[in-house]
């Protein structure tokens, strides 16, 4: 039985023919929906020069989120640290905070998660770009939270006092051994990284530390979700996010194609088997269907929440996808 949380990641998906302001205005929407619904918290993620994702840059849009809804959590999916100066995200999810006490989640994450031009436009720097400089940029950035930072005496205002409920995001054991130790909550993206979801969720209760922010490990599991009424319906539906992971990982990145399109396009057999490793171990089919994958996951992973992320084409089937799962898990 599915007896986790559920919870969303959505990555204000650009359609073809539209636009950034209509993405995130479908973001929203599906917002207020999963929070009747009952979902327990909404992120949205970080990227950057990809044209058919909007959410670049996260505090502007948890803003605008938090206060179209009023129960469900809001957060990062995550904020890509080394794209920022510490200081600078303390004080914006401090006022997200301030403004939205106990609604708010900072989840952050090791890469850039864009390519290196890029990072370098971002940070103007190389300096905290490297994956050595990771720990200390995040000591400094709970230090502004907590105000115990002797090395940098500055005080972050909103921040000190005001600080979100933090999580380390990963993809790999480096970030899970990472969370342990440090005794944070744990998002691992088995949404990329299927082959490995389990050795780093081993990895992080092995190293696990009770700390000021948790005191026992708790790991939530994100994963690829298209549930529509049959599993024809959810594989036809899926088929832009497939195309989309191909165009980007050849360095073709486009809007989200249409369904149609998807389904046309001429795949040569290696870009088929990359599209189909993409969902493999993920969710994707009829509620039935959707629901024993699921169930199956939780069995692997003894995650003590999901965050299902669900790219599709048109924002009525992003919506259905979550009422189905809700309706399905319920049953």
């Amino acid at each position: 039985m599915i007896d986790v949380p559920l919870s969303v990641l959505d990555l204000a998906p650009v359609a073809a023919g539209a636009t950034s302001g209509e993405a995130l205005r479908h973001t929203a929407e599906l917002a207020k929906r999963v929070e009747a619904l009952g979902y327990r918290r909404f992120w949205v993620a970080e990227h950057h020069n990809m044209p058919a994702i909007a959410s670049s840059a996260p505090p502007v849009l948890l803003a605008h989120l938090a206060a179209v809804t009023s129960t469900i959590r809001v957060g990062s999916g995550g904020v890509m640290l080394p794209n920022h100066a510490p200081l600078v995200v303390a004080e914006q999810f401090g006022t997200l905070e301030a403004l939205h006490p106990g609604r708010i989640d900072l989840g952050i994450g090791r890469a850039p998660g864009t390519d290196q031009l890029t990072a370098m436009a971002l940070r103007r720097t190389m300096e905290g770009l490297s994956a050595e400089d990771f720990p200390e940029e995040l000591n400094d950035l709970f230090a502004y939270f907590t105000g115990e930072n002797s090395r940098l005496p500055i005080t972050a205002t909103p921040g000190l006092g005001d600080k979100p409920d933090i999580w380390l995001l990963g993809s790999s054991g480096f970030s899970a051994r990472l969370a342990g130790l440090l005794g944070l909550p744990f998002s691992f993206a088995h949404h990329f990284s299927a082959a490995n979801t389990e050795p780093a969720l081993a990895l992080y209760r092995q190293s696990f530390r009770p700390s000021q922010w948790l005191d026992k490990p708790y790991a939530m599991v994100a994963v690829n979700c298209v549930c529509a009424d049959t599993d024809e319906r959810a594989h036809f539906l899926a088929g832009p996010a497939g195309l989309s992971f191909l165009r980007l990982r050849t360095g073709r990145p486009q809007p989200l194609a249409t369904p149609e399109e998807a389904a046309a396009y001429p795949y040569t057999a290696a870009e088929r088997e990359f599209v189909e490793e993409r969902y493999e171990g993920q969710a994707l089919g009829s509620p039935e269907t959707v629901k024993r994958q699921l169930e199956e996951l939780l069995a692997r992973t003894a995650a003590d929440e999901l965050m299902l992320t669900t790219l599709v084409y048109d924002v009525k089937d992003r919506i259905r996808s979550f009422e189905l799962v809700r309706e399905a898990v319920s049953a």
